[in-house]
């Protein structure tokens, strides 16, 4: 009876450690998917906020000065370094040139923001769904180096 007792009281030990330790990776998994609903809110709190500051002059190109300008920001892994080439007044050509610490597979698909960039004529365009972070890097080094365009 004595050993039936302490198996009943070990097993119901098992189950209460499997049920906390579920417990702790639900809340985790909750933590994650609000840290990202509030960095997408910072992304397009942002993006609403530029536009209106900047008015009509955002999207047209004619700002531009030709030449080739860099600019750097954070992404997922680490910083992002970009090279904006612009011709004629337009955007030509958006470039990842450093991103090392950036996974492949969030960058591959951030990188999807690059032809976004190039149609609108401006860094104000949305992020890419599941590389958030990573194009948002490649999006903010994209404004930053037009920033030094219409200088």
């Amino acid at each position: 009876m004595k050993e039936f007792i302490v198996r009943l009281f070990s097993l119901l030990a098992i189950v209460g450690v499997l049920f906390g330790y579920n417990e702790v990776l639900d809340v985790r998994a909750k933590d994650e998917e609000i840290a990202k609903l509030n960095a997408q809110l910072e992304v397009q709190s942002s993006g609403a906020s530029s536009d209106s500051e900047s008015g009509s002059d955002s999207g047209d190109g004619a700002g531009y000065k030709d030449g080739t300008y860099t600019g750097e920001a954070d992404g997922f892994g680490g910083t992002v370094a970009v090279e904006v080439t612009v011709k004629d007044g337009k955007i030509e050509a958006v470039e990842v040139t450093s991103a090392e610490k950036e996974d492949s597979a969030y960058l591959a698909m951030a990188e999807d923001i690059i032809p976004k960039i190039i149609e609108a004529q401006s860094a104000e365009v949305d992020t890419i769904s599941g590389a958030t972070f990573s194009s948002t890097g490649i999006k903010n080094a994209a404004e930053q180096a037009l920033e030094q365009a219409v200088k």
